[in-house]
Order: structure tokens, then sequence, then C-alpha cells
């Protein structure tokens, strides 16, 4: 077979290099997003094979509601840790569905903002969540998760170092795909080391992955939010979790927002005007809240397959489908997520070790490239509430504060106190649009 000729601009329509090379771009992107993908579920308690099924239904209901332009891979969201681990902080099986219930509410935001978007367009509707807000909520994610990190470290801080030195090589001098996957190939390496000099290591993983079936229902009813209904329910926990979730939903708005104008800026294509931006943020909130009410993470546009449509220059959607279907494919295999069920806490710690500090880091990044002006008392006042209340909250001796039968994470007051502190104070100086690099510097994973 002759070598297919890429030209400059890309190919869009990928049937020209055949189906075995499209079936072939789809595995490579079905990799790209794994290791981010099932980090998630892993950290937190949730279902690998339910997260894998989400995954991709959520990204074919995407494509179908932004009516198959975008070549966008949704994966799950590292935004929504804090709000898991409000609720359930050390992955009590009852307790995550609270937080689902959560994280649904919080997708269906999306769907409010996507109509809002429609009807009065992008500055009016940003104006109210400007980069002194979103930055500093973003920075209080990171640092409000470091201690569960450094606590995974503690385990074995070799093995967590391994998983580390990976991330940062990879991440620094690699090339080509070792660029692209940096997490997933942490995870490998760390792991393989753990099974080579730690028994126990061995021993749970040779059990577990043998005790497995390999072919099972990625759906869990006692795991899902209708199951959560179908028993007793705390309705204060329940509104709680919602208090505590919803309000994340406004920075990965603005992440949503990134995704799509890199994926743009990538393909040489506006899909900020067409399909819309409300397209987009419909197919995001309701794949986030399907994955969530079937007890599978918050999901997200994937900046990871986007670096692998830069790596390809291939850009049709249909190889993105076809990712898709790969995941669906997988979560069906329970010893697939037994292998990931085992995982050492502390390759766990060392990943999110790297990871939260990342986060954390981009929200610095968006107060920068959006020059905030901090000689205004006004903006010093906005941060100093928001980093101050949620870090303090979360590190109180109660980790949240009880208003009634509500409890509330220091991330949800700091959120809720930031926006009308904003909204309130004279002296506004952001308008969204004027600044695309600061507008769309919000990213939640390695690059």
């Amino acid at each position: 077979m002759a070598k297919t000729q890429i030209p400059e601009e890309g190919i869009y329509d990928a049937r020209s290099l055949g189906k075995p090379r499209m079936l072939a771009l789809g595995f490579q992107h079905m990799f790209a997003m794994f290791g981010a993908t099932v980090l998630v579920p892993t950290l937190t308690g949730l279902d690998v094979a339910t997260t894998l099924l989400f995954a991709g239904l959520g990204t074919l209901l995407f494509h179908l509601l932004s009516k198959g332009k975008v070549p966008a891979f949704l994966g799950s969201s590292f935004a929504f840790l804090a709000g898991y681990f409000a609720i359930a902080p050390n992955k009590e099986p009852e307790l995550l569905p609270y937080a689902s219930f959560g994280v649904a509410c919080a997708g269906l935001v999306y769907v409010i903002l996507a109509a809002l978007f429609k009807l009065f367009g992008s500055k009016k509707v940003m104006r109210y969540f400007p980069p002194i807000v979103t930055g500093p909520i973003i920075i209080s994610i990171g640092l409000t998760l470091s201690k569960s990190a450094v606590d995974n470290c503690t385990v074995n801080w070799g093995i967590a170092l391994v998983a580390i030195v990976i991330i940062v090589v990879a991440n620094i001098w690699g090339k080509g795909m070792v660029k692209i996957v940096p997490i997933l190939l942490g995870v490998v390496g760390s792991y393989l080391v753990a099974i080579a000099f730690d028994p126990a290591v061995r021993d749970n993983l040779a059990k577990t992955v043998g005790d497995a079936a390999w072919i099972g229902i990625p759906i869990h009813k006692s795991q899902t939010v209708f199951g959560l209904f179908s028993g007793k329910v705390d309705h204060a926990l329940l509104l709680s979790a919602v208090i505590t979730i919803v309000p994340i939903s406004l920075a990965t708005m603005v992440e949503h927002i990134g995704d799509i104008s890199a994926i743009s800026s990538t393909c040489h294509r506006n899909f900020i005007e067409d399909p819309g931006l409300h397209r987009t943020l419909l197919g995001d909130g309701l794949a986030t809240t399907l994955a969530a009410l079937f007890g599978a993470p918050a999901n997200t546009t994937y900046s990871e397959n986007t670096g692998v449509l830069a790596l390809s220059k291939i850009y049709d959607p249909r190889v993105i489908r076809i990712a898709a279907v790969l995941a669906i494919v997988f979560s069906c295999c329970p010893k697939f997520a037994a292998i990931i069920e085992c995982m050492p806490q502390a390759t766990i710690g060392g990943v999110s070790l790297v990871l939260y500090g990342m986060i954390s880091a981009v929200g610095v990044r968006n107060v920068v490239e959006n020059k905030v002006d901090f000689t205004k008392s006004r903006n010093v006042l906005v941060a100093a509430f928001i980093l101050v209340l949620s870090i303090g909250i979360a590190y109180s001796s109660t980790g949240a504060i009880q208003i009634g039968v509500v409890s509330l994470s220091g991330l949800a007051v700091a959120s809720i106190v930031g926006i009308a502190l904003n909204a309130v104070m004279p002296g506004k100086d952001y308008e969204f649009g004027k600044d695309e690099q600061g507008d769309t510097s919000v990213k939640f994973v390695i690059q």
C-alpha cells in the first residue's frame, strides 16, 4: 500500500486511509485518554469498568449533540475530585452515590449555561466568572487535594518516586506519543516496579485478576443514583452534596471553553461558532449527568486527545467515535478492571502528587495570563477570601461548615463567597473575548 500523504492542514476525512489505519488511530486515541480516565475512579472508589463505559457513551452523545463535527473525546474530569473526597473521603461505597448525585446536578448547570450562551452570548454570561474568581478556585482544588496525595506516597516513597520521575521525564523530554501519555507511562512503569519488588502487590494482583471474569456487565445498581433512591435517603447529605459539588462546574465550564478553543486552533476550524459553544456545552453537561447517574465520574473534553490530533494531523471525528466504541468494549472485561483496581497506593500517590500540583499551577496560569491586577484591593480581597476559606475550612477540625442540616465544603463556601464579592464590588475590569489566550488558559491535565 502506498504511503498516504498528509496535507499541511491535515486530513478531515480519514476514510481515504482505509479501515485498518482508522482502527489503529482509534486505538491511539483510546490509549491517550486511558491513563487519566481510569485514574479518577481509582482515586475515588468509583468503578473502572463503569467509567470506561460512560467515557465511550458520553463521547458518542457529545458527537450526536454537536452534529458530529468536533473531534473531541470525553474522559474523566479531575476537577471534581475535591467534591468526591468531601462527600466520601474514604471511598465509602454507601456515600459515593450521594456524590454522584451532586455531579449529576453539576452537569445540568452546563445545560443551563448552554441555554444562556445561546440567548445572551458569551460576554454577558462570562462576566460573572472572571479569572479572579475561577483562578483561585482552581488553585484551591489542587491544594485541598494535596494531603491525600502525600498520604498515599508515604506508603512507599520509592514506588511513588518512580511514577513521578517517569511522568516528568516523559513530559519534558519525551517525543511523539511518549509526550502525549505521561500519566499512562507513569502508572505502568511504577506498577511494574511494584510488582517486581513487592510480594504483597504480586499476590493481590494474582488473586484478584484470577477471580475476575473475562466478560461482565459494567453497571452495578448499588453504585448508581437510582440504587440510592431505591432505599432510605439521607436528604441532608443529598443537599450537602449538591451545594458542595455544583460550584465546581463554574471552573470546569471555563476548562471546556479552553478545550474547544484548542481543538478549533488545532483543526483550523471555528467550532465555537459551528456547531456552537452552546451545543458543545450541552453535550459535555448531559454526558456528565448521564455518567454520574450510573456511578461514573464527571466527563470533560480531553486535551490529551487534542495532542493526538496535533501529532497525527487526522481531524476526522469518526476516528474519535471509533475510540469511544473501543472504550465501551473494554468496559465489559472485569479482568481488565481488576488489574486497574489492584494498583498500589504509592503509584496512585506519585501520579496524583504531580496531577494535583498541576491543577493548582494552571489556576496560577489563569490569573497570570489574564493579567489580573493585584494592585486593586477588590481583586486581592476576592482572591484572599477564596483561598483562605477553601483551604482553611478543608483542613479545619470538621472539614466543613454546618448550616442547619447542610454541610458545606470549603470549596463550596469559597466559590459562593468569591462569586458574590466579585459581583457586588465595583471596579470589574475583565471582558471575556478580549484575550483568547487568557480566556482559555484553564486545563486540568498534564501537557
